[in-house]
């Protein structure tokens, strides 16, 4: 066992742990922390895999400016100590959304399965250090900046722009649960 596969288990470690006790955190902060701690890790994952734009990115976008605006969420709904009482209510909605997460997970490996995307044929182009960034209809793998940012604009641009508008909607939604409501004193 050499150096980097005890740096991959202590990353991937560090990354599932902090993400098994962010779900497990009763309070709200905390587990922004764990989460933040658990994105550290992916992006040492990243720096194993001599992806390096891809780390800065993971550290700079979500570890930074995303977890910042969780906290900033999370302090702007002034979730109290009593905002974890279960309820029968609560519990019932919890349980269909474990059931259809797991329906949602047990179909898309069945389709992955079927669709031949595991193990059979990867349609992924040799690196080509002056390849083209797009050939036909698959991306070629390169570890170019402008690479990726010519397939994140050109193919990917859709879902680009739909978790753009998620993030946004998710913002106001949370402005508009946030606002206390007046009370009339007529």
């Amino acid at each position: 066992m050499n150096l980097v596969d005890i740096l991959f288990y202590l990353f991937a470690t560090l990354s599932l742990g902090g993400g098994i006790l962010m779900v497990c955190s009763k309070h709200p902060v905390s587990a922004a922390m764990f989460m933040i701690i658990s994105l550290v890790g992916v992006a040492s994952l990243f720096v194993l895999l001599e992806a390096f734009f891809l780390a800065v990115l993971q550290i700079l976008v979500y570890a930074g400016a995303v977890m910042v605006l969780f906290l900033f969420i999370i302090m702007l709904v002034d979730v109290g100590p009593n905002a974890g009482k279960t309820s029968k209510m609560k519990l019932i909605s919890g349980l269909a959304g474990a059931f259809l997460i797991s329906l949602l997970i047990v179909s898309f490996l069945i389709i992955v399965q079927s669709s031949g995307w595991i193990g059979g044929g990867a349609n992924w182009s040799p690196i080509i250090e002056g390849a083209e960034p797009v050939i036909g209809d698959n991306l070629s793998f390169s570890t170019s900046v402008k690479s990726f940012g010519y397939g994140l604009m050109t193919k990917y641009m859709l879902p680009l722009q739909i978790s753009g508008f998620l993030l946004l909607a998710a913002m106001v939604g949370v402005i508009v649960l946030s606002k206390k409501e007046e009370q009339d004193t007529n």
